[in-house]
């Protein structure tokens, strides 16, 4: 049975993700959030990192605290423009082609976006062909892999095609679908907790201290526009919004309980800013659950790990499929906002 007071919360969702954002040209979701931020009508700017800032001021500007949402997506990055409008792509952050198929994907040109389709050649061939290995003894790499746009070598040059250019799945396969009280699409990483934070900016009317609402740049690449945040913004916490793999390596439940990590792939998060949300969340009547990841990082971790902030905390929802066609559910990500907000008007240094 779906739950309607998910409703808004999906929309939301589903727009954030109709946004294309690779990794350093993310500015059609700017544009977005910086018109949403405008009509809550809080103070917003973009920085130099290109990281959208709202700022809700707090009871006190002494110790204030940050909740970031990377911005930006997984894709594919051009190589090389080849003969007869095909192009040679390498990943862009942790992306795998196998996990978007062969099917259409953007070229986000300079100028123009071009579909082109993400191709691993003919099944119907023999051993005397390359990708017969590929059906039977080794996964599908970008290496193997091309797209083809059937355009001229020109028309992507007019087009503002080029070694650089950002490739994503293509827009028409982005749209998210609703499977009862679970929402299904590609990069809920990290769109879902963008929803989040403009949750927050709207309903956060007075916490304790100053709260800079970061969605953050080129976290899937290092982190880049987390680390000149905290390196220019003197922080006494840091919050990450992520998703949180489901997988069996994990005592993960799947369902609408958020995760608080103690540990990822970067390091161990501060104890105490760590209870300090488990608190909130008892507070609130929320179960939450506990974790250690290995193969996971994020801005708060990150942040720690090179001495930009002294404590870092990381909030997140289970998701299944991460960095594929996401599974999460929404109550999952409501409950994260509830959370937070309690948190935010209760933070004693």
């Amino acid at each position: 049975m779906t739950n309607p007071s998910y409703d808004n919360l999906f929309t939301l969702i589903e727009q954030l993700v109709m946004c294309h954002s690779p990794s350093g040209v993310e500015g059609e979701i700017n544009q977005f959030l910086l018109e949403e931020l405008g009509k809550i009508g809080v103070e917003t700017w973009c920085d130099r990192a290109d990281n959208i800032i709202a700022k809700i001021p707090g009871q006190s500007t002494a110790n204030p605290i940050a909740i970031t949402a990377h911005k930006d997506e997984i894709g594919a990055i051009v190589k090389s423009l080849g003969e007869n409008g095909r192009v040679e792509v390498r990943r862009l952050g942790g992306a795998y082609p196998w996990v978007y198929g062969e099917g259409v994907v953007d070229l986000l040109g300079d100028n123009t976006t071009i579909s082109g389709i993400l191709s691993f050649g003919s099944r119907h061939v023999s051993h005397e062909s390359p990708q017969k290995a590929q059906q039977e003894n080794t996964p599908v790499r970008w290496e193997t892999s091309w797209v083809e746009t059937k355009s001229s070598t020109a028309e992507l040059e007019t087009a503002g095609i080029r070694p650089g250019t950002r490739v994503v799945v293509g827009k028409h396969r982005k749209r998210p679908i609703r499977l009862n009280n679970y929402i299904a699409s590609y990069t809920l990483d990290n769109k879902a907790s963008l929803a989040i934070l403009l949750t927050l900016a709207q309903i956060l009317k007075n916490p304790t201290v100053d709260v800079y609402l970061v969605a953050s740049a080129k976290e899937e690449v290092g982190a880049i526009g987390a680390l000149y945040f905290t390196q220019n913004q003197r922080l006494d916490g840091l919050i990450a919004l992520e998703i949180c793999p489901l997988s069996p390596e994990y005592p993960i439940e799947d369902g609408d309980k958020p995760v608080l990590l103690i540990q990822d792939g970067y390091g161990i998060y501060d104890e105490n800013l760590t209870n300090q949300l488990r608190h909130s969340a008892q507070q609130v009547q929320i179960p939450i659950q506990i974790a250690t990841l290995s193969g996971f990082g994020s801005d708060a971790s990150i942040a720690m790990k090179f001495g930009h902030v002294a404590r870092g905390a990381c909030l997140s929802f289970p998701t299944q499929n991460t960095h594929g066609y996401e599974i999460a559910h929404i109550g999952a990500i409501a409950n994260c906002i509830t959370i937070l907000k309690q948190f935010c008007e209760n933070y004693s240094h």
